[in-house]
């Protein structure tokens, strides 16, 4: 069943609204806020008469701010049934276009994956696990929890963490989607909900399904987590499990503060909702501020997602579970019904790294952060009415475009040989589209010409949509406008 809004709803957050001309104004505060998400999509919008009674406008003014929005796409008109709104090119939900770009062109630049390329000491890496490898070739090759070897390792970097672990907590699976499906997979089912933020990591979202759990965004504030409001979700909806990034959360780079993760865990176990954490970005700490403690060491109950392929090579498709020793079986048993394992080879090339990890991280924070300054300067020079926050860490920039037209850009940039990803992609349910996600895990002068062919593509789409505006304010009224 389709949602709606209240006319008082609406006054309350289109606000003191741009009044010449009043309906251009009241259209592109409204656009605005389905574009990013406040008024979602599919809702229903008061009727005419309503919201010009609780506005205190005239009646032309609602009725050719409602034309405007169907001109725009914003909104569709249904017989007999009222306005809601829509999106341009629909709902985009949770695929990222990493996995299918299409054919880039020549000279064409992709910014829709964050992932780096290896550092140095992967190839060696490599030959050492092969010449390792005969040991294994005498038994099945199966190993549904991991290696040995390589669970010993990953515990020894939660030690380090301050969090003990023993390796018979850790599962080793192909990535930390599959760590994920394989959660969403054992501990959920169709009745279940699953509370995740909004924005989140796109392909995470898919995984959560694999159980059949329903999704149930929290809104992220552009500061950080809104406790009070998450609290309310988790006592009106109940849900199942909360799936959170506090490090380095991807796509907004924030950072949850220790009394937010203390305060959190908290609010899950007084309502019993357990918390998958994924902590693929954690390493990946830019500037000198200290790591924090992970979010386990405040709800022992707990369950870590950790990855190779962010902090390590993307190629490394490996990553683990962490999990309370009462889970353990559980998890695996629905991970055998998935797959039977993770590649030997990769096991034994992890389980190398893992034991001198610092100096390889070392090198991809370095490149990193040279990678994310170069981006942000550019970012200033060539698009200075574009916000961001400069993240601690991770491997992308968040930024808050002047109009929500973030599709818009995408498909123009494409032309200008960019490809993007608009911030619908990282919406569950749709919005978002006043942001933009560009990573700044490609070298510096690829980011600083991508930028620029960004910058003339914004052009194109910012001028289209003032002239788009323009026209629509000097256009002649009809009757079926002013009726």
């Amino acid at each position: 069943m389709s949602q709606s809004i209240s006319a008082g709803r609406v006054a309350a957050l289109v606000g003191d609204f741009d009044r010449s001309p009043a309906y251009v104004g009241l259209a592109e505060s409204l656009r605005e806020l389905i574009g990013d998400g406040r008024i979602g999509y599919g809702t229903r919008l008061p009727s005419e008469r309503e919201l010009t009674a609780e506005l205190g406008v005239s009646r032309t003014t609602v009725t050719r701010a409602y034309a405007l929005l169907r001109e725009t796409s914003y909104a569709e008109a249904r017989q007999g049934s009222g306005t809601y709104t829509r999106l341009p090119g629909g709902p985009v939900r949770a695929h990222d276009r990493a996995l299918l770009p299409g054919d880039p062109g020549t000279g064409a630049i992709s910014l829709v994956c964050a992932a780096a390329t290896a550092p140095p000491g992967i190839a060696a890496a490599y030959g050492d696990a092969a010449e390792e490898l005969p040991a294994y070739l005498g038994g099945p090759g199966y190993y549904p929890a991991g290696l040995p070897a390589l669970q010993a390792a990953i515990a020894r970097t939660y030690d380090a963490r301050g969090l003990p672990t023993d390796p018979g907590q850790v599962i080793v699976t192909p990535g930390a989607l599959a760590a994920t499906a394989v959660v969403a997979r054992a501990l959920t089912g169709p009745r279940d909900r699953v509370l995740m933020e909004s924005p989140t990591y796109p392909n995470a979202t898919e995984a959560l399904r694999t159980g059949g759990g329903r999704l149930l965004p929290a809104p992220l504030d552009p500061d950080g987590w809104d406790l009070e409001g998450i609290g309310s979700l988790l006592a009106r909806r109940r849900p199942r499990l909360a799936y959170l990034m506090p490090d380095f959360h991807n796509p907004t780079g924030l950072v949850m503060p220790l009394s937010q993760r203390r305060a959190f865990a908290e609010l899950l176990r007084q309502h019993d909702c357990l918390p998958v954490v994924d902590e693929a970005h954690h390493t990946l700490r830019l500037d000198d501020d200290e790591p924090l403690p992970p979010f386990a060491r405040f709800h022992r109950e707990a369950i870590s997602v950790g990855s190779a392929s962010k902090s390590i090579w993307g190629g490394l498709r490996l990553g683990w579970i962490r999990a309370p020793h009462d889970l353990v079986d559980r998890l695996t048993r629905t991970r055998v019904g998935l797959d039977l394992g993770a590649p030997v080879l990769e096991q034994l090339v992890l389980t190398r790294l893992l034991d001198d990890i610092d100096g390889l991280l070392a090198h991809n924070r370095t490149r990193l952060r040279e990678q994310r300054d170069a981006l942000a300067a550019a970012l200033a020079a060539e698009l200075p009415d574009w916000r961001f926050r400069l993240p601690a860490g991770g491997m992308a920039l968040w930024c808050e475009l002047p109009l929500a037209r973030s599709t818009a850009l995408v498909q123009e940039a494409e032309r200008h040989g960019v490809l993007l990803a608009a911030g619908p992609a990282f919406a569950p349910e749709g919005g978002l589209d006043r942001y933009l996600r560009i990573p700044f895990s490609s070298p510096a002068p690829e980011l600083e010409e991508a930028v620029r062919r960004i910058a003339a593509a914004w052009r194109v789409v910012a001028g289209a949509t003032a002239g788009a505006s323009s026209a629509s304010a000097s256009r002649p009224s009809t009757g079926v406008l002013v009726a």
